[in-house]
C-alpha cells in the first residue's frame, strides 16, 4: 500500500452516548432544550451589545465576540449529536469528520486567544483607566479578534492536513459523539501511539501556556485592586471575576481531554459533552447574571420591545 492513497475510508460511524431507547429519548429532550438555550442566549447578548449604546465600549465588543465563538463552538458537534441520537445508524462522512475536527480545534484556539485579550482589557481597564479608550480602540479591538481567529485558523489546519494524511483503510467506529481528533488518529492503519502523544503535547502546551498566562495576568490585576482603592477598579473587579470563573470553565474540562487524558469512555464523554455543550451556555448565564449594565440594556430592551408592540 505504500505510494497510494491509502484513505480508502468513505465514512466513520459514531457509538453515540447511550444504547438505552428512553435514556437516548431523555438525552434527547434534554439537549435539543440546552442547544436552544446556548443559541439563543449568546444571541441576545449580541442583540444587547450590537443595538444598546451603553454597551458600545471595548469590553462588550470583545465579549460579543466570545459570544459568537461559544454558539458556532457548540453548534460545530451539538446538532450533530443531538439528531444522531435517535438514529440507529449514527454516520458521518470522511469530509464531514475531517470538519469537525478543524472547527474544534480553530474555535477553542480562537476562543483562547480571545480570552487572553479580554484578560489584557481588564488589565488596561484596571491599571490604566486614563488610557483605556485610546489603548483599547475600536482598530486595536477588531485588530486583536482577527489575530485570535488567525492564530485559531493556523491551529485548526494544521491538525486537518496532518490527519487527513493518514492511512484509513478499515476501522472505522468511533467510540464518541463527534470527531474527536485522538480517537480519529487511533483508526488510522499505522502504529499512530507517537503522532497521537506529540499532538497530544501540541495541544497541551498550548492550552497551559495560556492557562498560565490568564493566571498570571488576573493574579496580578486581583493584587493591584486589593492595593487599590479606586471605586472604578473594583467596579472592574466585578467584570473580572466573571472573566476567571469562564476561564476556568473553559480550561478545566480542555485539560483533561488533552492534556491529561483518561482512558475512561464515559468520562472523555462527560468531558466532551462539558465542553461543547455546558461551556458555551455557562457563559452567557455567568456575564448576563453578573453584569449589572448587561442586566439594564436587557430591561431597555424590553421595554423598547413592549413599547413597540404597544403602540402597534
Amino acid at each position: 500500500m505504500h505510494g497510494e492513497n491509502q484513505t480508502v475510508v468513505s465514512e466513520f460511524i459514531f457509538w453515540g452516548l447511550a444504547n438505552s431507547k428512553n435514556l437516548q429519548i431523555l438525552l434527547f429532550l434534554i439537549f435539543l432544550m440546552l442547544y436552544l438555550l446556548i443559541v439563543s442566549g449568546n444571541i441576545v447578548i449580541l442583540i444587547l451589545i450590537t443595538t444598546d449604546p451603553y454597551l458600545h465600549s471595548p469590553m462588550y465588543f470583545l465579549l460579543a465576540n466570545l459570544s459568537f465563538i461559544d454558539m458556532w463552538l457548540s453548534s460545530n458537534t451539538t446538532p450533530k449529536m443531538i439528531t444522531d441520537i435517535l438514529r440507529e445508524n449514527k454516520t458521518i462522512s470522511f469530509a464531514g469528520c475531517m470538519s469537525q475536527v478543524f472547527f474544534s480545534h480553530c474555535i477553542v484556539g480562537a476562543e483562547m486567544v480571545l480570552l487572553v485579550v479580554m484578560a489584557y482589557d481588564r488589565y488596561v481597564a484596571i491599571c490604566k483607566p486614563l488610557h483605556y479608550f485610546t489603548t483599547m480602540n475600536l482598530k486595536r479591538c477588531t485588530g486583536l479578534v482577527l489575530v485570535s481567529w488567525t492564530v485559531g485558523f493556523i491551529h485548526g489546519i494544521s491538525y486537518v492536513l496532518v490527519v487527513m494524511q493518514l492511512p484509513f483503510c478499515g476501522p472505522n467506529k468511533i467510540d464518541s459523539f463527534f470527531s474527536d481528533m485522538p480517537l480519529v488518529i487511533k483508526l488510522a492503519c499505522m502504529d499512530s501511539h507517537d503522532l497521537n502523544t506529540l499532538m497530544n503535547v501540541e495541544c497541551g502546551v498550548l492550552a497551559v501556556t495560556f492557562f498560565v498566562v490568564l493566571l498570571i495576568s488576573y493574579t496580578y490585576i486581583l493584587i493591584l485592586v486589593h492595593q487599590s482603592s479606586n471605586v472604578g477598579a473594583l467596579k472592574a473587579l466585578s467584570t473580572c471575576s466573571a472573566h476567571i470563573t469562564v476561564v476556568m470553565v473553559f480550561f478545566v474540562p480542555c485539560f483533561f481531554i488533552y492534556v491529561w487524558p483518561i482512558s475512561i469512555t464515559w468520562l472523555d464523554k462527560f468531558f466532551a459533552v462539558f465542553y461543547s455543550v455546558f461551556t458555551p451556555l455557562l457563559n452567557p448565564a455567568i456575564y448576563t447574571l453578573r453584569n449589572k449594565e448587561m442586566k439594564n440594556a436587557m430591561k431597555r430592551f424590553i421595554g423598547k420591545f413592549l413599547g413597540v408592540m404597544g403602540n402597534s
